[in-house]
């Protein structure tokens, strides 16, 4: 399959789902991708592809399955991701990102189901996440949304919140209420992404800090974040973070994918060697970062298209 050739969804389905057993975990990621291109499109068929990726026993895979549908804001893809946060023996990564995800659908009707969840889940990530989730679509539908002022983003991702209005660009101030336990996560979140919008070195470091928080779901998140600036100056922080064995398997994996897309000569072999860590997550995130760290330095017009080898 070349990379120049318009995929079918059959293709993409084979792929995705290894249906020959013998499709290398990265390209089942860029399948991933073009099918998130097509569910944004409204392909319902492609959400259903995507849709039947949970019955993998890769939690790193299914917990980006979840991050997808979120992306496509197609609603088609409610009822799989109530299910998979209904879903208790379910990887808490994985049911974490599928409640994140009806936040970034934005889908009113979920409310009841994530409130449920926030009040009496007994794991942290989750009840964190479903609260920003429930504030999100609060937000979404709020006068503040109608009246705030933001900086047009140059990432077009939909985040767990949007980021503070453009007004509020002092770094020292917003770097404040991002480690401030007192103020409500969803503001702390909102601090986060005007920091990564802002990009400056100093909200570089900024952001680091958050890597301090008692949060592994906040960590995480200040990781995925600096995936998205791709900033070298974040580096150091990041292997940190992902050398130390003491630490939340879904942090250090947002680490090593975040060192593949800053792609600097020391990621490769700080990647290579975590490709036999003893935590599954983190070595397919090893996989999935190598694959991101050749396309960052290739010359591939786009991360999703599949190689020949596919």
């Amino acid at each position: 399959m070349s990379a120049d050739q318009t995929e079918s969804i059959d293709e993409l389905r084979a792929c995705l789902l290894n249906e020959s057993g013998k499709v290398p975990l990265a390209h089942r990621f860029r399948a991933l991708f073009l099918l998130k291109s097509l569910g944004r499109d409204g392909d319902n068929e492609a959400i259903d592809v995507i849709g039947a990726g949970f019955r993998d026993d890769s939690a790193l895979l299914k917990h980006e399955l979840a991050y997808v549908l979120g992306q496509t804001k197609n609603m088609h893809a409610v009822p799989t991701l109530r299910g998979v946060l209904q879903d208790v023996a379910e990887d808490p990564m994985v049911r974490h990102e599928a409640a994140e995800a009806l936040g970034a659908l934005g889908d009113v009707d979920s409310l009841e189901l994530l409130t449920d969840y926030f009040h009496n889940d007994p794991l942290e990530v989750i009840r964190q996440t479903c609260e920003l989730a429930i504030e999100r679509i609060k937000w979404e539908n709020s006068k503040a949304a109608k009246e705030e002022t933001l900086q047009e983003s140059a990432f077009s991702s939909i985040d767990p919140a949007p980021p503070m209005p453009s007004e509020i660009a002092q770094v020292q101030k917003l770097q404040e209420i991002l480690v401030d336990q007192a103020v409500p996560l969803f503001e702390r979140y909102r601090a986060m992404f005007r920091l990564r919008d802002l990009g400056t070195p100093d909200a570089v470091d900024a952001l680091i800090t958050g890597f301090d928080d008692p949060s592994a779901l906040f960590r995480h998140e200040i990781a995925y974040v600096f995936g998205q600036l791709s900033d070298p100056r974040s580096a150091p922080a990041l292997i940190k973070v992902l050398q130390n064995g003491a630490e939340e398997g879904m942090v250090r994996h947002e680490a090593a994918e975040a060192l593949g897309s800053i792609a600097t000569d020391e990621v490769m072999p700080v990647l290579q060697g975590f490709l036999n860590d003893k935590e599954r997550v983190v070595r397919e995130s090893a996989i999935v970062a190598l694959d991101m760290y050749e396309y960052e330095r290739s010359e591939e017009a786009e991360y999703a298209a599949l190689p020949a080898t596919a």
